[in-house]
Order: C-alpha cells, then sequence, then structure tokens
C-alpha cells in the first residue's frame, strides 16, 4: 500500500471514528424534546452553541492528551486500550438503539427541558461530547505519527461541528424524514462501525504494550 493511500485510509479512519462517536441523529429526539416550546430561530441557536461546545471540548481534549498522558504516567498503549472499551460499550448501546440513553440520564433531560439554553450544557457536553467522543479525540491525536494526521483529527472535530449544526438545525426535517424507525436503524449501523474500530484500538493499544511503539 502507497504512502499516499495509508494516509487517506487513516483520515477516512479517523474522521468516521469521531463522526460516529459523536453520532449527531441520535441525539435530535431528546433535542427536540428540551426546544419544545422554542421559535425556529432560538432552536438553531441552541444547535450553533451545542455543536460549537462539542468541537471546542474535543479541540482542547485532543491538544491536551499528551500533557495528560504525562502528568499521569499514561501511556498511549494503554490508554487506546481503555479507549477501546469505552468506545466498545457505547457502541454496543448504539447497536441496540439506546445511544441516547446513555448519553445523559433522565435528571439531565428534565433539567434541559426546564432550561432556557440548553446549548452548552447538557446539549454540547455530555450528550454530544461525551467520554467516549473524548477519550476518541485523545487516543487519534496522541497515536498520530505525521503532521497530516494530526491536523486531520482537528479537522474531522471541524467537520464533525459542522455535521452537527446541520443536523440538528434540521432536526424537525431529520426526524421527519428519517422516523423513529430509520434513526434506529442509522444508529445501529454506526455502532456496528464503531465496534470495529474499538476492536482496533484495543488490538492496536495490545500491540503497542509488547514493546513496538511507546508515546
Amino acid at each position: 500500500m502507497s504512502a499516499a493511500l495509508h494516509t487517506l485510509k487513516d483520515l477516512f479512519l479517523i474522521f468516521t471514528s469521531i463522526l460516529f462517536i459523536v453520532d449527531p441523529p441520535t441525539v435530535v429526539p431528546t433535542f427536540l424534546a428540551m426546544t419544545a416550546r422554542d421559535s425556529p430561530q432560538t432552536r438553531r441557536l441552541m444547535a450553533r452553541r451545542g455543536a460549537w461546545t462539542c468541537a471546542i471540548t474535543l479541540t482542547v481534549f485532543a491538544l491536551g492528551g499528551s500533557l495528560i498522558f504525562r502528568l499521569f504516567g499514561i501511556t498511549i498503549a494503554a490508554f487506546k486500550i481503555a479507549g477501546g472499551v469505552l468506545i466498545g460499550l457505547n457502541a454496543l448501546d448504539m447497536v441496540q438503539a439506546r445511544s441516547s440513553q446513555q448519553r445523559e440520564t433522565a435528571v439531565e433531560k428534565a433539567e434541559g427541558m426546564e432550561k432556557d439554553d440548553v446549548g452548552i450544557m447538557p446539549l454540547g457536553i455530555p450528550m454530544l461530547a461525551g467520554p467516549g467522543a473524548i477519550s476518541t479525540v485523545m487516543v487519534l491525536a496522541g497515536a498520530s505519527k505525521s503532521i497530516v494526521t494530526t491536523l486531520g483529527v482537528y479537522a474531522a472535530i471541524a467537520l464533525t461541528g459542522a455535521a452537527t449544526y446541520l443536523t440538528l438545525a434540521a432536526a424537525p426535517a431529520v426526524e421527519r424524514t428519517l422516523g423513529q424507525t430509520g434513526m434506529r436503524i442509522l444508529t445501529r449501523l454506526m455502532g456496528l462501525v464503531l465496534c470495529a474500530i474499538a476492536v482496533q484500538f484495543i488490538i492496536d493499544g495490545i500491540r503497542m504494550s509488547g514493546g513496538r511503539g511507546q508515546p
């Protein structure tokens, strides 16, 4: 495999990993419930704030990942295994179409429905930028071996933020078009891909812990 093709494959894996773990379509029903009393303009504003909060949070953790690793003496291999397990648990929920239940508690959802501004919390954090997404960007940024893939992580975060905004801004149309059944099918497909990504993270972490790639 040529170097260029290998880089393209890595960039595609980075983008799909981040997009699928954030998984904007599964947030649509809860977002609509929390903004049921808002005007379309306010709903778009909340969608924009949620997308920005998600993108900024993931960028901060991607930038600070290496510092956190050094501070706590954590190797990339160990974090890849831990991240793979966490992503796998999220993926299993998605395969069972339970992603939205896993991302926010009943209390958080109830508080969100009562709040005037749900964009930052609970929408941006933890519904979009949850533990699985944070651990994913930290692993991807920490394991990057070239400037191209490192920039690819931040580009993928930005693109995911844009896709999140577009999805939530058009939430009523998305729900009408896909319906509950369509969104569950999409969630299961994304979950299946994430399961494979999680297994690969764990395999890579085990290989690295054998002495072939300490950070």
